[in-house]
């Protein structure tokens, strides 16, 4: 199966089955929601999961039992206790040209 085919909930999942995680999915729609491009959020989780395991950095949500630093980083996103800037360009509309009968 090639990369083009996979979902971006499989990607996702995929950066974190080494070492045992498994993401809610649910976590992860709403994460998706919020942010719009799958691999920005890739981006967000996979930075803040290595913040968190790093040592250096706290949680920013109160209840953390039972969940893993991916499921956390995804509440965060979703509980807005995150920021995130994007220089992407804002995708254009498509307009479709009209053209004239002879």
């Amino acid at each position: 199966m090639g990369l083009h085919e996979w979902s971006w909930f499989d990607r996702v999942s995929g950066l974190f089955e080494k070492k045992g995680t498994v993401l809610k999915a649910e976590l992860s729609e709403k994460a998706l929601k919020l942010v719009g491009n799958p691999n920005v959020l890739i981006n967000l989780v996979s930075r803040r999961v290595r913040q968190l395991n790093s040592g250096g950095n706290r949680p920013l949500i109160m209840e953390t039992a039972g969940l893993s630093t991916a499921d956390i980083a995804l509440t965060e996103i979703i509980e807005g206790k995150m920021s995130w800037e994007s220089d992407l360009p804002t995708p254009k509309k498509k307009t479709r040209r009209r053209t004239r009968k002879a």
